[in-house]
């Protein structure tokens, strides 16, 4: 399969995700806007979802894939299976554990998550019941991301980046069609939640059985390959998902901050997840079961090469994002949230964290492209060093930020963080010997520059002053946002057009 075909695929996929993402997050908006109920859902939903992100789509997944795509090129089928059966197994078990753990401990956890939340008894006791409802959440969307890796192994790459479409659909029918029905109305929430976590794993199923690897009850918990994976995978939820644990350490900061600080920096946030779901998951998606195949079959240049086309990729596709989310980031805003409830003081504060976040895009897509070259290899020491030191680095930029820059300042000590682990993985996996850079990147990178400042121009100029946007009608502001997104993304294509560049050029298949 090519790669570049593969990406499309994916980001396409990611992209029908996303834009169902705001839709929700903008039906949310209209109907709770910022306040106390979307502080307690998003700090309630925020845990489980974290838990995801360290576990299932980053340890797990990180720790699995290599391991599940040596079994797959080495032993075959039926070895494959058994495998999947038995980390399947034990799986589910730890994680039934872990779901009846966080329901009983709910207040315990948001005290420890949310401590700012004590002063406002009914806001906490709001924020434990939400807990409770989602946190079975971690379960299904654990296995979900369990039979994604064996997709994706088979280079089966566009169901999986489907998936998440379910939540988004369950969750805007909660908010439209059951909010009335329940009291306070935001439990609905939480109930869309847990159907939409429920139904992405459904919906993996009938794609597992086609490659015939459904999995079936093996508890063997002494499996050479499970207690490989178990061993991989306590440092890899470390190394893959420092962003997340400052992004809770943020939540912690921010429920200090005046009321509607959790929720600006969520909608922020959202906007920054659409290129690095887009960009950042879907490279590293695609890239990891190369990386091991290379790996497996000893082949260091091809492993070298694939890297330096992630690279290239990541910079040929994030620094535009990053550049138009910081130029039009209250268009954005004010187009996808700026109904109903949403005020313009929460528009410009969203606008401050969104501006902050954008500092950062690039290093944390390249942290997801960098990290898989390590974890590929089965090398996890060197990453999660990195990763300590940039947490610790972060949190220090935290208090330093936070006291002129209220919650943009952590935003702002989120990306900065990425930067610096980004930097570090990419000084290691050259001392190393394991990236060797491919011959041509400073013209490269001219000619990127002079693409990023002639669509820079176009946004800046074509945007006109932020105060019209919140004027508009809601039609003006979808229709002049898109022939911003349409005259940007034309001027930088064809710019890069104009220098040589051509889609040939990034052509890479997956390794067999």
């Amino acid at each position: 399969m090519n790669l570049l075909k593969a990406l499309a695929a994916v980001s396409s996929m990611t992209l029908l995700s996303r834009i169902l993402g705001f839709l929700r997050d903008a039906v949310i908006a209209r109907a709770f806007g910022a306040g106390a109920a979307t502080d307690a859902f998003f700090v309630a939903f925020k845990l489980p979802n974290l838990l995801r992100r360290l576990f299932a789509e980053g340890a797990f997944s990180q720790a699995f894939v290599p391991v599940l795509a040596e079994y797959k090129n080495k032993r075959g089928i039926e070895a494959t299976h058994i495998l999947v059966n038995k980390v399947a197994t034990a799986l589910f078990l730890v994680l039934v554990a872990v779901a009846g753990l966080g329901i009983l401990a709910a207040p315990l956890v948001v005290v420890v998550s949310a401590p700012g939340f004590l002063a406002t008894p009914d806001k906490f006791d709001l924020t434990v019941d939400l807990l409770r409802i989602v946190f079975p959440y971690i379960l299904f969307i654990s296995l979900t991301s369990l039979a994604a890796g064996v997709l994706n192994t088979y280079s089966r790459f566009s169901l999986p980046a489907f998936t998440p479409v379910m939540l988004n659909v369950s969750m805007i029918l909660a908010a439209t069609v059951a909010a009335p029905w329940f009291d306070p109305p935001v439990l609905a929430l939480g109930w869309g939640a847990f159907l939409g976590g429920l139904l992405q794993l459904a919906i993996q199923l009938p794609a597992l059985k086609r490659v015939g690897l459904i999995p079936r009850w093996d508890l063997d918990l002494k499996d050479e390959g499970v207690r490989r994976i178990l061993k991989l995978m306590g440092p890899a939820a470390v190394g893959v998902s420092v962003a997340q644990v400052s992004l809770l350490i943020n939540t912690l900061f921010a429920s200090f901050l005046v009321t509607g600080s959790v929720s600006w920096l969520y909608y922020a946030d959202r906007l920054m997840e659409f290129p690095t779901g887009m960009l950042g998951v879907a490279l590293g998606t695609i890239l990891l079961p190369s990386l091991a195949k290379h790996y497996a079959d000893n082949d260091g240049g091809e492993y070298s090469k694939l890297l330096d086309w992630g690279l290239r990729m990541t910079l040929l596709l994030a620094a535009p994002a990053a550049i138009a989310l910081a130029i039009l980031a209250v268009p954005l805003i004010a187009t996808l949230f700026f109904y109903g409830q949403f005020s313009t003081h929460d528009v410009e504060m969203t606008r401050a964290a969104l501006v902050a976040y954008s500092i950062g895009l690039v290093g944390l897509i390249l942290v997801k492209v960098l990290a898989p070259g390590f974890y590929a290899r089965q090398n996890i020491r060197t990453p999660v060093k990195i990763a300590i030191f940039t947490l610790l680095a972060t949190q220090a930029m935290n208090l330093i930020f936070i006291w002129p820059l209220k919650h943009a300042g952590l935003a702002l000590a989120i990306g900065l963080g990425a930067c610096l682990n980004a930097g570090i993985l990419l000084h290691k996996l050259r001392k190393q010997g394991i990236y060797q850079p491919q011959p041509g990147w400073t013209i490269f990178l001219g000619k990127l520059a002079f693409a990023l400042l002639a669509m820079a121009a176009v946004l800046w100029f074509g945007m006109g002053s932020e105060a019209h946007w919140l004027d508009y009608r809601a039609r003006e502001r979808v229709a002049h946002l898109g022939l911003l997104v349409l005259g940007g993304a034309g001027s930088y294509f064809a710019t890069l057009w104009l220098l040589g560049f051509r889609p040939s050029q990034f052509r890479r298949r997956a390794a067999e």
